[in-house]
């Protein structure tokens, strides 16, 4: 019996998979010709170098009796995994942006994404000209105006008069 999918969300099916042809005590190309594929096919899903599709989802969900979705939920989720991994490494113009902006954090450690609302107050709290320019050109001006107005309050004058001139609010 396979896994549930929540417990393994985000791995490559063809990890699964592996452990199911061992599992299932067969080798890879007994289960190409029992479910009517190439064994390039499964052994390339197996290496992790090729992704499921629905019809290898549907063949490999009836050979392992299981929803015929299932290997398709896990490619998506995998998916899923490596564009959230791509867009947490992206990051703005470092050259553009002082490192004393954030002196209480470790500079090169900063999720950009992830504390995007922190970022855009503290830029615009305490940064120049550059660093705001910055800011709005990485996150895009309607995101960074966005954000701007969901903040209440700022202790530094300077947020409300950076958040006017760059024409935020």
């Amino acid at each position: 019996m396979l896994p549930k999918i929540s417990k393994i969300k985000g791995v490559h099916p063809g990890l699964i998979l592996q452990r199911e042809i061992k599992r299932c005590n067969i080798k890879s190309s007994q289960l190409a010709i029992a479910i009517g594929e190439h064994k390039q096919t499964i052994s390339a899903i197996i290496n992790q170098k090729r992704g499921i599709n629905p019809e290898l989802s549907i063949k490999l969900a009836d050979y392992f009796h299981e929803e015929e979705d299932y290997f398709m939920m896990l490619q998506a989720g995998y998916e899923v995994k490596i564009a959230l991994t791509k867009n947490s490494e992206r990051k703005p113009n470092l050259n553009n942006i002082r490192k004393v902006l954030f002196w209480d954090t470790t500079f090169d450690k900063i999720d950009w994404d992830k504390n995007k609302r922190a970022i855009i107050k503290r830029v615009l709290e305490r940064g120049n000209d550059k660093e705001i320019n910055e800011i709005i050109e990485f996150y895009g001006k309607s995101t960074v105006s966005t954000i701007v107005k969901s903040i209440k309050n700022s202790r530094l004058s300077t947020f409300k008069t950076n958040a006017e001139m760059h024409e935020l609010v």
